[in-house]
Protein backbone atom coordinates (compact mmCIF):
# COMPACT_ATOMS: atom_id res chain seq x y z
CA UNK A 1 0.00 0.00 0.00
CA UNK A 2 1.32 3.42 -0.80
CA UNK A 3 0.49 6.92 -1.84
CA UNK A 4 -1.40 5.38 -4.75
CA UNK A 5 -2.23 2.07 -3.03
CA UNK A 6 -0.68 -0.17 -5.71
CA UNK A 7 1.66 -3.11 -5.35
CA UNK A 8 4.76 -3.75 -7.46
CA UNK A 9 5.54 -7.24 -8.77
CA UNK A 10 8.89 -8.43 -10.12
CA UNK A 11 10.68 -11.60 -11.23
CA UNK A 12 12.65 -14.36 -9.47
CA UNK A 13 16.18 -14.78 -8.20
CA UNK A 14 18.81 -17.25 -6.94
CA UNK A 15 22.06 -17.11 -5.03
CA UNK A 16 22.73 -16.66 -1.32
CA UNK A 17 24.36 -14.41 1.22
CA UNK A 18 26.30 -16.08 4.06
CA UNK A 19 23.97 -17.45 6.72
CA UNK A 20 24.06 -17.16 10.48
CA UNK A 21 22.37 -19.78 12.57
CA UNK A 22 18.73 -19.28 13.40
CA UNK A 23 17.80 -16.30 11.22
CA UNK A 24 16.50 -16.29 7.66
CA UNK A 25 18.75 -14.39 5.26
CA UNK A 26 18.47 -12.47 2.03
CA UNK A 27 19.61 -14.09 -1.19
CA UNK A 28 22.25 -11.99 -2.97
CA UNK A 29 20.36 -11.80 -6.27
CA UNK A 30 17.13 -11.15 -4.40
CA UNK A 31 18.76 -8.24 -2.60
CA UNK A 32 20.06 -6.69 -5.82
CA UNK A 33 16.62 -6.80 -7.44
CA UNK A 34 14.76 -5.50 -4.38
CA UNK A 35 17.13 -2.58 -3.83
CA UNK A 36 16.90 -1.62 -7.50
CA UNK A 37 13.30 -0.55 -6.82
CA UNK A 38 14.33 2.11 -4.26
CA UNK A 39 16.15 5.40 -4.70
CA UNK A 40 18.56 5.27 -1.77
CA UNK A 41 21.71 6.64 -3.38
CA UNK A 42 25.09 4.93 -3.25
CA UNK A 43 25.20 1.96 -0.88
CA UNK A 44 28.23 2.25 1.38
CA UNK A 45 27.65 -0.63 3.79
CA UNK A 46 25.18 -3.47 4.38
CA UNK A 47 24.89 -5.02 7.82
CA UNK A 48 22.63 -7.78 9.11
CA UNK A 49 20.10 -6.62 11.67
CA UNK A 50 19.11 -9.83 13.53
CA UNK A 51 16.30 -8.51 15.70
CA UNK A 52 12.65 -9.40 15.95
CA UNK A 53 11.25 -12.42 14.17
CA UNK A 54 13.83 -14.93 12.95
CA UNK A 55 11.61 -15.52 9.93
CA UNK A 56 11.67 -11.86 8.87
CA UNK A 57 15.25 -10.98 7.87
CA UNK A 58 16.39 -7.37 8.10
CA UNK A 59 19.38 -5.43 6.81
CA UNK A 60 20.75 -2.07 7.92
CA UNK A 61 21.82 -0.08 4.87
CA UNK A 62 24.28 2.81 5.11
CA UNK A 63 23.85 4.93 1.97
CA UNK A 64 24.67 8.36 0.62
CA UNK A 65 21.07 9.36 1.36
CA UNK A 66 21.14 8.17 4.95
CA UNK A 67 20.57 4.93 6.86
CA UNK A 68 17.67 2.62 6.00
CA UNK A 69 16.27 -0.67 7.27
CA UNK A 70 15.16 -3.28 4.72
CA UNK A 71 12.76 -6.00 5.84
CA UNK A 72 11.40 -9.10 4.15
CA UNK A 73 8.11 -10.07 5.73
CA UNK A 74 7.78 -13.53 7.21
CA UNK A 75 5.46 -16.04 5.59
CA UNK A 76 2.05 -15.74 7.19
CA UNK A 77 2.69 -12.03 7.82
CA UNK A 78 2.74 -11.07 4.16
CA UNK A 79 -0.91 -10.86 3.17
CA UNK A 80 -0.95 -7.80 0.92
CA UNK A 81 -4.23 -6.42 2.26
CA UNK A 82 -3.15 -6.76 5.89
CA UNK A 83 0.14 -5.08 5.07
CA UNK A 84 -1.76 -2.33 3.25
CA UNK A 85 -3.85 -1.71 6.37
CA UNK A 86 -0.69 -1.46 8.51
CA UNK A 87 0.90 0.94 6.03
CA UNK A 88 -2.15 3.17 5.82
CA UNK A 89 -2.13 3.32 9.61
CA UNK A 90 1.56 4.20 9.75
CA UNK A 91 1.28 6.89 7.10
CA UNK A 92 -1.66 8.44 8.94
CA UNK A 93 0.44 8.54 12.11
CA UNK A 94 3.35 10.03 10.16
CA UNK A 95 1.04 12.83 9.00
CA UNK A 96 0.26 13.54 12.67
CA UNK A 97 3.97 13.71 13.64
CA UNK A 98 3.74 10.55 15.74
CA UNK A 99 7.21 9.09 16.46
CA UNK A 100 7.79 6.12 14.14
CA UNK A 101 10.14 5.10 11.30
CA UNK A 102 8.83 6.48 8.00
CA UNK A 103 8.09 4.06 5.17
CA UNK A 104 10.10 4.69 2.02
CA UNK A 105 8.34 4.59 -1.34
CA UNK A 106 9.54 2.78 -4.45
CA UNK A 107 10.88 4.57 -7.51
CA UNK A 108 8.29 6.10 -9.76
CA UNK A 109 5.18 4.62 -8.18
CA UNK A 110 6.04 5.62 -4.59
CA UNK A 111 4.67 2.34 -3.22
CA UNK A 112 5.22 1.63 0.46
CA UNK A 113 5.60 -2.10 -0.17
CA UNK A 114 7.32 -4.08 -2.87
CA UNK A 115 5.92 -7.47 -3.83
CA UNK A 116 8.40 -9.68 -5.64
CA UNK A 117 8.56 -13.45 -6.04
CA UNK A 118 5.42 -13.88 -3.87
CA UNK A 119 7.15 -12.00 -1.05
CA UNK A 120 6.58 -8.59 0.52
CA UNK A 121 9.43 -6.16 1.27
CA UNK A 122 9.46 -2.89 3.19
CA UNK A 123 12.07 -0.15 3.45
CA UNK A 124 12.11 2.18 6.45
CA UNK A 125 14.17 5.12 7.49
CA UNK A 126 16.50 3.95 10.25
CA UNK A 127 16.10 5.68 13.59
CA UNK A 128 18.89 5.42 16.13
CA UNK A 129 17.84 4.93 19.71
CA UNK A 130 18.55 3.00 22.88
CA UNK A 131 16.67 0.14 24.45
CA UNK A 132 14.40 0.41 27.47
CA UNK A 133 16.42 0.91 30.67
CA UNK A 134 13.57 0.13 33.13
CA UNK A 135 13.59 3.68 34.49
CA UNK A 136 10.42 5.36 35.67
CA UNK A 137 11.05 8.16 33.16
CA UNK A 138 11.07 5.84 30.14
CA UNK A 139 8.18 3.83 31.58
CA UNK A 140 6.09 6.96 31.99
CA UNK A 141 6.84 8.24 28.52
CA UNK A 142 5.84 4.86 27.07
CA UNK A 143 2.44 5.21 28.75
CA UNK A 144 2.12 8.80 27.54
CA UNK A 145 2.93 7.88 23.96
CA UNK A 146 0.44 5.00 24.02
CA UNK A 147 -2.27 7.45 25.06
CA UNK A 148 -1.35 9.77 22.18
CA UNK A 149 -1.43 6.77 19.82
CA UNK A 150 -4.95 5.88 20.96
CA UNK A 151 -6.09 9.50 20.86
CA UNK A 152 -4.88 10.00 17.28
CA UNK A 153 -6.54 6.79 16.11
CA UNK A 154 -9.83 7.15 17.95
CA UNK A 155 -11.64 8.23 14.80
CA UNK A 156 -9.28 6.63 12.26
CA UNK A 157 -11.06 4.86 9.43
CA UNK A 158 -9.28 2.54 7.01
CA UNK A 159 -10.29 1.56 3.50
CA UNK A 160 -9.03 -1.91 4.45
CA UNK A 161 -10.85 -4.15 6.90
CA UNK A 162 -8.76 -4.25 10.10
CA UNK A 163 -8.49 -7.43 12.17
CA UNK A 164 -10.28 -7.79 15.48
CA UNK A 165 -9.96 -10.02 18.54
CA UNK A 166 -7.50 -10.02 21.41
CA UNK A 167 -6.05 -12.09 24.22
CA UNK A 168 -9.34 -11.63 26.11
CA UNK A 169 -11.72 -14.61 25.99
CA UNK A 170 -9.73 -16.17 23.18
CA UNK A 171 -10.34 -19.72 21.97
CA UNK A 172 -6.80 -19.67 20.61
CA UNK A 173 -5.49 -19.31 24.16
CA UNK A 174 -7.64 -22.06 25.68
CA UNK A 175 -6.84 -24.34 22.75
CA UNK A 176 -3.12 -23.69 23.23
CA UNK A 177 -3.39 -24.55 26.92
CA UNK A 178 -5.02 -27.86 26.00
CA UNK A 179 -2.11 -28.76 23.69
CA UNK A 180 0.71 -27.91 26.08
CA UNK A 181 1.06 -31.21 28.04
CA UNK A 182 1.38 -33.36 24.91
CA UNK A 183 3.82 -30.89 23.31
CA UNK A 184 6.08 -30.79 26.36
CA UNK A 185 6.09 -34.54 26.93
CA UNK A 186 7.00 -35.09 23.28
CA UNK A 187 9.88 -32.59 23.23
CA UNK A 188 11.44 -32.83 26.70
CA UNK A 189 12.45 -36.14 28.33
CA UNK A 190 12.29 -34.66 31.84
CA UNK A 191 8.75 -33.39 31.18
CA UNK A 192 7.43 -36.95 30.83
CA UNK A 193 8.27 -37.63 34.47
CA UNK A 194 6.38 -34.47 35.40
CA UNK A 195 3.38 -35.03 33.16
CA UNK A 196 0.83 -35.10 35.95
CA UNK A 197 2.26 -31.95 37.55
CA UNK A 198 2.22 -30.21 34.15
CA UNK A 199 -1.42 -31.16 33.65
CA UNK A 200 -2.29 -29.74 37.07
CA UNK A 201 -0.40 -26.53 36.28
CA UNK A 202 -2.24 -26.17 32.97
CA UNK A 203 -5.54 -26.87 34.71
CA UNK A 204 -4.86 -24.00 37.12
CA UNK A 205 -4.01 -21.63 34.25
CA UNK A 206 -7.22 -22.68 32.48
CA UNK A 207 -9.16 -21.88 35.64
CA UNK A 208 -7.39 -18.56 36.19
CA UNK A 209 -7.96 -17.52 32.58
CA UNK A 210 -11.65 -18.45 32.71
CA UNK A 211 -12.13 -16.70 36.04
CA UNK A 212 -10.56 -13.47 34.77
CA UNK A 213 -12.63 -13.68 31.59
CA UNK A 214 -15.91 -14.05 33.51
CA UNK A 215 -15.03 -11.21 35.86
CA UNK A 216 -14.18 -8.90 32.96
CA UNK A 217 -17.34 -9.80 31.06
CA UNK A 218 -19.36 -9.10 34.20
CA UNK A 219 -17.71 -5.67 34.32
CA UNK A 220 -19.16 -5.02 30.86
CA UNK A 221 -15.86 -5.08 28.94
CA UNK A 222 -17.45 -6.40 25.75
CA UNK A 223 -19.82 -3.42 25.63
CA UNK A 224 -17.08 -0.77 25.94
CA UNK A 225 -16.15 1.28 22.83
CA UNK A 226 -13.57 -0.14 20.46
CA UNK A 227 -10.97 1.49 18.25
CA UNK A 228 -7.69 0.74 16.45
CA UNK A 229 -4.95 -0.14 18.94
CA UNK A 230 -1.32 -1.27 18.61
CA UNK A 231 -1.88 -4.62 20.38
CA UNK A 232 1.85 -5.31 20.92
CA UNK A 233 2.93 -2.45 23.18
CA UNK A 234 6.08 -3.62 24.94
CA UNK A 235 9.63 -2.30 25.58
CA UNK A 236 11.09 -4.16 22.59
CA UNK A 237 8.89 -2.09 20.28
CA UNK A 238 10.13 1.24 21.63
CA UNK A 239 13.31 3.20 20.88
CA UNK A 240 14.43 5.87 23.35
CA UNK A 241 16.75 8.84 23.56
CA UNK A 242 17.23 9.65 27.20
CA UNK A 243 13.82 9.49 28.89
CA UNK A 244 11.81 9.97 25.68
CA UNK A 245 10.32 7.56 23.16
CA UNK A 246 11.69 8.49 19.73
CA UNK A 247 10.10 5.64 17.77
CA UNK A 248 7.37 3.05 18.14
CA UNK A 249 7.81 0.10 15.77
CA UNK A 250 5.99 -3.06 14.63
CA UNK A 251 2.39 -2.37 13.65
CA UNK A 252 1.65 -5.89 12.42
CA UNK A 253 -0.70 -6.69 15.30
CA UNK A 254 -2.74 -3.47 15.04
CA UNK A 255 -6.45 -4.20 15.27
CA UNK A 256 -9.81 -3.14 16.65
CA UNK A 257 -10.40 -3.78 20.35
CA UNK A 258 -11.17 -1.96 23.57
CA UNK A 259 -8.33 0.44 24.37
CA UNK A 260 -7.98 -0.89 27.91
CA UNK A 261 -6.90 -4.29 26.54
CA UNK A 262 -3.92 -2.50 24.97
CA UNK A 263 -3.27 -0.43 28.10
CA UNK A 264 -3.32 -3.49 30.37
CA UNK A 265 -0.86 -5.36 28.17
CA UNK A 266 1.43 -2.33 28.22
CA UNK A 267 1.15 -2.11 32.01
CA UNK A 268 2.11 -5.78 32.26
CA UNK A 269 5.01 -5.55 29.82
CA UNK A 270 6.52 -2.48 31.49
CA UNK A 271 6.12 -3.72 35.07
CA UNK A 272 6.83 -7.45 34.88
CA UNK A 273 10.07 -8.52 36.57
CA UNK A 274 12.37 -11.10 35.02
CA UNK A 275 15.62 -12.58 36.24
CA UNK A 276 17.80 -13.87 33.43
CA UNK A 277 17.65 -17.24 31.69
CA UNK A 278 16.26 -19.18 34.66
CA UNK A 279 12.53 -18.43 35.14
CA UNK A 280 12.65 -20.16 38.52
CA UNK A 281 14.59 -17.13 39.75
CA UNK A 282 12.03 -14.60 38.55
CA UNK A 283 10.07 -12.88 41.35
CA UNK A 284 6.32 -13.30 41.67
CA UNK A 285 5.39 -9.62 41.96
CA UNK A 286 5.32 -6.81 39.42
CA UNK A 287 7.16 -3.53 39.91
CA UNK A 288 4.34 -1.47 41.39
CA UNK A 289 6.10 1.86 40.80
CA UNK A 290 6.50 1.17 37.08
CA UNK A 291 2.96 -0.23 36.92
CA UNK A 292 1.52 2.95 38.40
CA UNK A 293 3.80 5.23 36.36
CA UNK A 294 2.80 3.66 33.05
CA UNK A 295 -0.94 3.85 33.68
CA UNK A 296 -0.95 7.27 35.37
CA UNK A 297 1.11 8.75 32.52
CA UNK A 298 -1.46 7.41 30.05
CA UNK A 299 -4.30 8.77 32.19
CA UNK A 300 -2.73 12.24 32.40
CA UNK A 301 -2.85 12.87 28.65
CA UNK A 302 -5.74 15.28 27.94
CA UNK A 303 -8.72 13.45 26.49
CA UNK A 304 -7.40 10.01 27.53
CA UNK A 305 -8.53 9.72 31.14
CA UNK A 306 -9.41 6.16 32.07
CA UNK A 307 -12.76 5.41 33.68
CA UNK A 308 -12.84 3.77 37.10
CA UNK A 309 -14.26 0.61 35.52
CA UNK A 310 -11.30 0.49 33.10
CA UNK A 311 -8.80 0.88 35.94
CA UNK A 312 -10.40 -1.98 37.86
CA UNK A 313 -10.23 -4.20 34.78
CA UNK A 314 -6.47 -3.81 34.30
CA UNK A 315 -5.18 -6.46 36.79
CA UNK A 316 -7.57 -9.10 35.42
CA UNK A 317 -6.60 -8.29 31.86
CA UNK A 318 -2.95 -8.62 32.89
CA UNK A 319 -3.69 -12.16 34.04
CA UNK A 320 -5.23 -13.01 30.68
CA UNK A 321 -2.36 -11.36 28.81
CA UNK A 322 0.31 -13.19 30.79
CA UNK A 323 -1.32 -16.58 30.25
CA UNK A 324 -1.89 -15.89 26.54
CA UNK A 325 1.67 -14.75 25.92
CA UNK A 326 3.07 -17.93 27.46
CA UNK A 327 0.55 -20.50 26.25
CA UNK A 328 0.63 -19.94 22.48
CA UNK A 329 4.39 -20.25 21.84
CA UNK A 330 4.79 -23.09 24.35
CA UNK A 331 1.95 -25.06 22.76
CA UNK A 332 3.63 -24.63 19.38
CA UNK A 333 7.34 -25.03 20.13
CA UNK A 334 7.48 -26.34 23.70
CA UNK A 335 9.48 -23.38 24.89
CA UNK A 336 9.39 -19.63 25.46
CA UNK A 337 12.39 -17.99 23.83
CA UNK A 338 15.19 -20.36 24.91
CA UNK A 339 13.48 -21.49 28.11
CA UNK A 340 11.81 -24.94 28.37
CA UNK A 341 8.05 -24.50 28.45
CA UNK A 342 7.37 -26.40 31.69
CA UNK A 343 9.89 -24.26 33.59
CA UNK A 344 8.45 -21.07 32.14
CA UNK A 345 4.88 -22.10 32.94
CA UNK A 346 5.82 -22.67 36.59
CA UNK A 347 6.93 -19.04 36.73
CA UNK A 348 3.70 -17.92 35.02
CA UNK A 349 1.75 -19.92 37.61
CA UNK A 350 3.45 -18.02 40.43
CA UNK A 351 2.91 -14.61 38.82
CA UNK A 352 -0.74 -15.33 38.04
CA UNK A 353 -1.38 -16.34 41.66
CA UNK A 354 0.28 -13.13 42.83
CA UNK A 355 -1.85 -11.04 40.45
CA UNK A 356 -5.02 -12.78 41.64
CA UNK A 357 -4.14 -12.08 45.27
CA UNK A 358 -3.18 -8.46 44.60
CA UNK A 359 -5.68 -7.43 41.93
CA UNK A 360 -7.73 -5.24 44.26
CA UNK A 361 -4.58 -3.65 45.67
CA UNK A 362 -3.26 -2.82 42.19
CA UNK A 363 -6.59 -1.30 41.18
CA UNK A 364 -6.61 0.76 44.38
CA UNK A 365 -3.07 2.00 43.59
CA UNK A 366 -4.38 3.36 40.30
CA UNK A 367 -7.53 4.85 41.76
CA UNK A 368 -5.64 6.54 44.58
Amino acid sequence: MSANSSIISAGTGIGALPRKSGYEKFESHELAIVLSHFDIGIIEKIKEFPRGSRKAPKLLLKTSKGPFLLKRRARGKDDAFKVAFCHQLQMFLTSKQFPLPHLMGTKGDNNSMLQWNDTVYELFEYIKGISYDSSLEQTGDSGRIQAIFHKLLKEFKSEYHPPAGSYHASKHVTGALDRIPATLVKLFPDAAAQEEAIKQLVQFLHSAYASAMVRLNDMGLLDWPTQIVHSDWHPGNMLFRGPRVVAVIDYDAARIQQRIIDVANGALQFSILGGGEDPNQWPNHVDEERFKKFVSSYDNVPGCQLARSELRAIPWLMIEALIAEAAIPIATAGQFARMPGHHFLSMVDRKVRWLQSNAEKLAAVLEG
